[in-house]
């Protein structure tokens, strides 16, 4: 993998860790618009600073940090300096955090963690050794040192999630108006037809759903149709026929909205899917070459 000059990312999976996706990375001009994941988020900074903005204000990570986010919380992501961040991150599914937490802890309800970003170095080296026992094939080095790191966050950070049920005016209107984008992903209503068909203003519901997700309508559809077509990709799908399932309208309009959410082109993150060590070592290389960075 590229490790001097420009950016350089690798996003992939390992067969050996179920239900956790991995990235590795170094960003300087690429920004992360707002969006969120299904699933968690815990990220370990080891270089430069990363600048996180969540819907309680924005913090700031540096070497050594760690930084959690829980399920479906909109937030954004870039380089708090002119030399942007490297970091190694963790995308563990919710299944996955509440099957530790069940047996590492006596959390109440569904567990996540209260804090977003906190100095925790020694952790922080845990997250980066998944990563180093993954891309070496030891599964169960990796499997164990990802269980002792989200144990640790869990004691330390942990708490119940509350209900996401959005407590704000308007919500029903804008849960409807979500699951009709849903519904709808490849052929939505504008903002008006949407209004009218759940008997309010096109303003009203763009607060009110701003309020409920964090985001307006049009970005949160756009992040939806990422999500789908990183679901389609997983299962093999060619980047052109996801674009065109999903509703974009070509490639090169799903590479653009893919790579600034995910962090990397969807044919790099395609290649990486299922992959030997090997395999996934050329991936790296490939993709390294996709961004324009330099290989050592």
């Amino acid at each position: 993998m590229g490790r001097t000059g420009g950016e350089w990312a690798r996003h992939w999976r390992y067969a050996g860790l179920p239900g956790l996706d991995l990235l590795r990375a170094r960003y300087v001009r690429h920004a992360f618009p707002r969006h969120s994941h299904e699933g968690f988020v815990l990220g370990a900074v080891s270089g430069g600073i990363e600048e996180v903005g969540l819907p309680e204000g924005t913090v700031r990570a540096g070497h050594g940090s760690v930084v959690m986010i829980n399920p479906e919380v909109p937030h954004t992501a870039r380089a708090g300096i002119d030399d942007g961040w490297t970091y190694s991150t963790l995308y563990p599914s919710a299944a996955l955090i509440a099957e530790i937490a069940a047996e590492t802890t006596a959390l109440r309800g569904t567990p996540g963690f209260t804090e977003s970003a906190v100095d925790d170095p020694c952790t922080s080296r845990l997250i980066h050794e998944v990563h180093r026992a993954a891309e070496a094939g030891n599964a169960l080095a990796a499997d164990s040192v990802l269980r002792i790191a989200v144990a640790r966050l869990l004691h330390r950070y942990g708490g119940p999630l509350p209900a996401r049920t959005p407590r704000v005016a308007g919500a029903a209107g804008a849960a409807r108006a979500r699951e009709i984008l849903e519904e709808r992903l490849a052929d939505p209503p504008s903002l008006e037809q949407l209004a009218a068909q759940l008997g309010t203003s096109p303003f009203a519901l763009l607060r009110a759903f701003k309020k409920a997700y964090g985001m307006p309508p049009h970005a949160w559809l756009t992040d939806a149709r990422v999500r789908r077509a990183r679901h389609l990709l997983d299962r093999g799908t060619a980047p052109a026929e996801a674009a065109a399932a999903v509703g974009f309208t070509d490639q090169p309009h799903l590479n653009r909205h893919f790579t600034r959410i995910v962090g990397v082109p969807p044919g790099a993150y395609r290649r990486e899917r299922a992959g030997s060590p090997e395999r996934g070592r050329l991936a790296a290389r490939k993709n390294v070459q996709d961004r324009g960075a330099a290989p050592a």
